[in-house]
């Protein structure tokens, strides 16, 4: 195990032992979040959407069935089943992206793939009024709206 391995090794121990206390004292804890596994969506034609996913982003197939695909990159997974979409459901999701040059080779590689992209002319941007983080957003083939951001990409640009 290397020496980053085993500090993050002893912080998680520690957390965990932490929450185990509080929980014997009777204190409330609550559940804590990691990262996002997997998610599913409801689309026209999960065939159709597999080969959107795969042809702009870093996804191989995991599985398929009938009635749905699944993608994956082994950091997540998401799901495409055959169903009625409801792109208004949810505002949109999220991904993150380690630099301002990986969002800015993103940006290059979605339009040359001719994704629907939202501020044409001005796609990168805040997240927010006043953010230091930076995004850009696009549309999948059945309306979901996705955003691909960088933590604090103000500092890069």
């Amino acid at each position: 195990m290397t020496g980053l391995a085993n500090v993050q090794q002893a912080r998680t121990i520690r957390a965990y032992k932490l929450r185990l206390d509080a929980l014997r004292r009777g204190m409330d804890v609550k559940v804590q979040l990691g990262a996002v596994w997997h998610f599913s969506v409801a689309v026209r034609d999960p065939e159709k959407s597999a080969q959107f996913w795969t042809e702009n982003f870093d996804l191989h197939e995991m599985f398929r069935s009938d009635e749905a695909i699944a993608l994956t990159n082994d950091a997540i997974i998401i799901g495409f089943f055959k169903g009625t979409p409801h792109p208004d459901t949810i505002d949109h999701m999220s991904f993150y992206l380690d630099s301002m040059r990986a969002l800015h080779e993103a940006l290059e590689m979605l339009k040359r793939n001719g994704v629907e992209l939202e501020d044409p002319g001005d796609e990168i941007g805040p997240t927010a009024p006043g953010s230091p983080h930076m995004g850009l957003w696009f549309h999948d083939p059945d309306g979901y709206r996705w955003e691909l951001s960088v933590q604090n990409g103000a500092r890069e640009r």
